[in-house]
């Protein structure tokens, strides 16, 4: 048997699975595609979880793009971070040429241009489906990590979500978050010392910086209403997938904006979704592009959170593919819940660079049929090295593989073609609203404003007494009887505004969490 046919004879065995799969590709051997050597991942396990990685130029944003067209064609939604604005051509169909039309002999294929069911959305300027999400449903527990909170920080915004539980305040984005921070530390701080203990100033200060922070990376735009529901995420269109494109080319050098809504996506998924078990194929895939801007800005404990969800959400049937340039940008911990590693060339320009290429080579199987670290340095464009798991969860071997062109387009839609995309969306007027109901920004202002006009009355009112009484002198009155006085003033003010405010909000009860 030749070199040829043994490799053929090992990638068949090696790649043979009885469920759904996708082809990748075909197989290379010394640097040739060897034909009909097809490289395959099963249905059943993409919910394993996966890297695409490479070099900048070496094909990744491409592989990324057959990757969620196959999905599609499958039946399988998916969500795409799309931070370079290179992945909208997904809607159309693409070209046939000579070049296509050979890769796809090769990996024995049938080559049909096809455009995908594609939702573009924004969580910030770009045209889309806007996103958002409330404060509220971060919970006092995602928004301390994502603040980079210390422990006493932490405690002091648990507090500030109990008492607006307690007292009915809606917290829909950050203004209100602030507006209570504020009021805890002046006209609410006998109230909340009462309640709940001093709170130290420096303390409310410093959340307030990190709130600013957010802030000033565009937050203001993602927290508040309409939230999005995660179920508009897992739809289909003709049997199709509906690939959801989230646009984020303005938002590059804004990484806290990015990762905090890549957590709180992942988190909702894992919250609402029921247990799936082991499904035939996944219910929904996330692929999170340019991912190094996630795990380089993040703290430890955000690390931890993402590190604890990647690991139980895929029994949500749910699969999670990071692609960045470098396995290492990803935390080891992560890369341990990786089933499919799809790596592009690395280049080695300094010692830095080959202990990097080195060790990534030490995380794939062993091959007898390349020598990986020097497979890794001389792939052309449009190759990587693949290992998946079959559908017993054994891992394939490792396959050069030469990799099929997108039927749909390669490259971005133009300005016309966006905006009929975005005009004929199911979602858009879903979520294109303004809504700005009354929630604890306005609720404490009216509470304050009504606090200073009893305060200016009961002004006037005892300098009009004075006024008439001139010879009389004042009433004495003892500690007791002021003490008494204030505690029920005090207490028939907040009765009645619970009551009020009862009245305002009980019709959000039916809103999630």
């Amino acid at each position: 048997m030749s070199k040829v046919e043994e490799f053929k004879s090992h990638i068949d065995q090696g790649y043979a699975f009885k469920g759904d799969f996708i082809v990748f590709g075909t197989g290379v051997l010394n640097q040739e595609p060897v034909k009909h050597a097809q490289i395959k991942v099963p249905l059943k396990t993409l919910n394993r979880h996966g890297l695409i990685a490479g070099a900048t130029g070496t094909g990744k944003t491409v592989t990324l793009q057959v990757f969620a067209e196959q999905l599609s064609l499958n039946g399988i939604p998916s969500v795409l971070m799309d931070l370079k604005g290179d992945l909208s051509g997904l809607a159309q169909p693409g070209t046939l040429n000579s070049h296509i039309e050979r890769r796809s002999d090769l990996a024995g294929i049938e080559y049909t241009p096809t455009g995908l069911p594609v939702e573009l959305m924004t969580i910030s300027h770009e045209k889309g489906v806007r996103l958002k999400a409330t404060v509220s449903e971060f919970g006092p527990v995602l928004i301390s990590q994502i603040l980079e909170l210390n422990d006493t920080q932490r405690g002091v915004v648990a507090l500030v979500f109990r008492y607006c539980d307690t007292h009915h305040l809606p917290l829909l984005d950050l203004r209100d978050l602030k507006k209570v921070l504020q009021y805890i530390m002046n006209e609410g701080k006998a109230e909340i010392t009462k309640e709940f203990g001093a709170v130290s100033p420096a303390t409310v200060n410093t959340i307030m910086r990190k709130i600013i922070e957010l802030e000033q990376q565009g937050a203001e735009d993602f927290f508040g209403e309409l939230s999005f529901d995660v179920d508009d995420f897992v739809r289909t269109v003709d049997g199709k997938g509906v690939i959801s494109i989230i646009r984020l080319t303005d938002i590059q050098n804004r990484p806290k904006l990015f990762s905090t809504f890549m957590l709180s996506l992942l988190s909702e998924i894992y919250e609402t979704f029921p247990e799936q078990g082991d499904l035939d194929k996944p219910k929904l895939c996330l692929f999170i592009d340019e991912a190094h801007l996630v795990f380089s800005n993040a703290s430890k404990d955000l690390i931890d959170r993402i590190e604890a969800i990647v690991k139980l959400i895929r029994s949500k049937g749910v699969g999670v593919y990071f692609c960045t340039q470098s396995p290492t940008d990803v935390p080891e911990k992560v890369l341990g819940q990786l089933g499919l590693k799809i790596q592009h060339a690395l280049r080695a320009f300094t010692a830095k660079d080959r202990t990097a290429i080195k060790k990534t080579a030490e995380n794939y199987p062993i091959s007898t049929f390349y020598n990986t670290s020097e497979v890794l340095t001389s792939m052309g464009i449009g190759e990587a090295l693949i290992t998946a798991l079959n559908e017993k969860g054994i891992p394939t071997p490792l396959a050069h593989t030469l990799l099929r062109s997108p039927v749909s387009r390669m490259n971005i839609l133009s300005n016309e073609e966006i905006d009929y995309l975005v005009r004929n969306s199911p979602l858009v007027n879903k979520y294109n609203v303004s809504i700005d109901r009354k929630s604890a920004f306005e609720i404490l202002d009216e509470k304050i404003s009504r606090a200073e006009q009893a305060a200016e009355q009961q002004k006037i009112n005892t300098s009009s007494t004075a006024r008439k009484s001139p010879g009389r002198p004042p009433k004495e009155t003892s500690l007791i009887d002021d003490l008494s006085k204030n505690t029920m003033v005090r207490q028939i003010g907040r009765t009645i505004f619970r009551e009020l405010t009862r009245g305002i909000l009980g019709s959000m009860s039916g809103k999630k969490r």
